[in-house]
């Protein structure tokens, strides 16, 4: 299925605002969902509806780096709950949480694509209909997995 990557491809050594999709194999950890705009997803992975004043850090230093964070936060972050279609759906990576490392890269997401797939700013983007698809068939064993740009294999899922 198509999917959008990050604007600047994909990093093997992913840094905070680099634009890169991390390239390796990433647990899907917890789905946030919009529960104004769409139904709970039907996944094995846990999922929990997106409240308002939910946010992301993405400050290196912070002691809540690459975590969510409750709003208003001192410090800078994506709010989950945004007013485009991005996050209706958003599944929780693996990426830099075990160990977490500051400035590796955080808010490292799956979902869902803009209408012409334009570049993220480091995640994976697909649309509604194909997310849904992905989602009834993972479960938190499920490896989301983004392979080097050498062109040897594609970006894709394993279970």
């Amino acid at each position: 299925m198509p999917c959008a990557l990050g604007r600047s491809g994909r990093n093997f050594l992913k840094k905070e605002g680099d634009g890169g999709s991390p390239v390796g194999f990433w647990s899907l950890r917890q789905i946030y969902y919009r529960s104004d705009r769409i139904i709970r997803p039907q996944s094995k992975i846990p999922a929990s509806p997106i409240r308002g004043g939910w946010g992301w850090c993405e400050t290196v230093g912070d002691r809540n780096y690459n975590r969510r964070v409750d709003l208003p936060y001192v410090a800078a972050h994506e709010d989950l709950k945004r007013p485009d279609h991005l996050y209706d759906i958003v599944v929780e990576t693996s990426h830099n949480q075990r160990p977490r490392v500051q400035g590796r890269g955080s808010a490292i997401f799956f979902h869902l694509a803009r209408e012409n797939f334009t570049p993220t700013a480091g995640c994976i983007g697909v649309t509604l209909r194909d997310m849904q698809k992905v989602l009834r068939c993972c479960s938190i064993r499920t490896r989301l997995v983004i392979w080097p740009p050498s062109g040897a294999a594609p970006h894709g899922f394993r279970k």
